[in-house]
């Protein structure tokens, strides 16, 4: 194996505003000439194209996830709290996500369809006639906000707070000491679930037998359901925020797919599939290299943090035709935006039925829109890419 070359003009840089905002042309030039990628200054590995991001995702042994997959929980060196499923490998991860997989089968996720629905009428029925409203304020940011919030378990009163207090936590930066992971917020929410049991995902979690590493049979910890909350709620409000967000701003940029979901709605779920391959809400999921690994025929030395680049593999001309045309009948549901392999978002069924049922109701009372003058207000991370205000003109 060749050691890496780093001899490039290309500069990938995940905190530079312009760049985020549309990576693609970048990213094009990355799979072209760079597959692997070193960026000297953050010190860090970038793959781009579609086989290499599925081969880091998928070689657990190497690749591992417990030290954190984003840069800058990475790059912190944070103790990462016990019960944070997203950061553990086997045997945790697999003991943990199967614990967390009974509260999202699909009969529970589906039966949640008329409720969703009821909620998105609620919402745009109001709106109706008034010339134009905001597609993630108004919407994005109150359905998963309201649907991941009933199944946890947290009061309607407070759940605007729980959504902030992630939204706030996004801007901010996580936390170096790992406070943004610990679930400090909902304490007082598990104890009282402790004297009064509910049909909640608190409730289970805290009353959940489960075998562990070790062969103990036991129940989660107190730290350790608060860690499970927090993630589950923190992912539940964020994806698909940014999902409908995107879902206004492709469309009222393409307005021939737009009027071809009008005229077709049983193309609205296809749809989404599309538009989370051509703008998906991850800008890149990271690994820890715990051994020297060959990619793209050169050596990444051990204790390397490598970057997989969702919005390049997704757009990897070896594995989407055309593939920076959006197109609304595309097949497009081998994509990377939920991950891949084992750290398969655990949530995306909820998600593409929130986003789903958000655009059906959407089309129904607005077949048209453009984008306000104001163009909304851009949101990236190390790790996240999507709006947090899309003002819309409606007729």
């Amino acid at each position: 194996m060749a050691a890496v070359t780093t001899t490039t003009d290309l500069e990938y840089d995940p905190y530079d505003h312009d760049t985020i905002v549309n990576p693609h042309p970048l990213f094009r030039r990355m799979r072209e000439s760079t597959p692997l990628y070193y960026n000297e200054k953050h010190d860090f590995f970038a793959v781009s194209r579609f086989d290499d991001i599925e081969k880091v995702l998928l070689n657990r042994d190497v690749f591992i996830s417990r030290k954190g997959v984003t840069l800058d929980i990475l790059k912190s060196d944070m103790e990462i709290p016990k019960g944070t499923v997203i950061f553990e490998d086997p045997p945790a991860h697999t003991i943990h996500r199967a614990l967390l997989s009974r509260m999202f089968t699909p009969r529970r996720v589906s039966s949640l369809e008329p409720e969703i629905r009821r909620l998105c009428a609620n919402l745009l029925d109001p709106l109706v006639g008034a010339g134009g409203f905001d597609m993630v304020a108004d919407l994005g940011s109150q359905v998963p906000m309201r649907v991941i919030s009933m199944l946890v378990g947290i009061p309607e009163g407070d759940q605007e707070t729980v959504r902030d207090h992630f939204q706030g936590q996004r801007r901010e930066g996580e936390g170096a000491d790992g406070s943004s992971l610990s679930g400090d917020i909902f304490a007082d929410y598990i104890d009282w679930r402790v004297e009064h049991p509910s049909d909640d995902i608190m409730t289970q979690l805290l009353y959940a037998e489960f075998e562990d590493e070790d062969g103990e049979t036991r129940r989660l910890s107190r730290d350790e359901v608060l860690a499970y909350v927090n993630i589950v709620a923190a992912a539940g409000n964020e994806t698909t925020r940014i999902l409908i967000g995107w879902s206004g701003k492709l469309l009222a940029e393409h307005p021939d797919q737009r009027r071809l979901l009008v005229e077709t709605p049983a193309l609205v779920g296809n749809a989404i599939e599309e538009i989370l391959r051509y703008e998906p809400n991850t800008l890149q999921n990271c690994r820890y290299a715990v051994a020297d690994v060959e990619l793209c025929g050169q050596t990444v030395p051990a204790e390397s943090i490598v970057a997989t680049l969702t919005p390049s593999g997704n757009r990897d001309e070896g594995h989407f035709e055309d593939s920076d045309r959006f197109d609304v009948t595309r097949k497009a549901d081998r994509h990377l935006t939920f991950g891949f392999g084992s750290h398969y978002c655990l949530g995306q069924a909820l998600a593409r039925l929130e986003g789903r049922i958000a655009l059906e109701e959407v089309l129904k009372r607005f077949p048209e829109w453009d984008l306000d003058d104001t163009g909304g207000k851009f949101m990236h991370f190390t790790d996240m890419r999507g709006y947090d205000s899309l003002p819309v003109v409606t007729a």
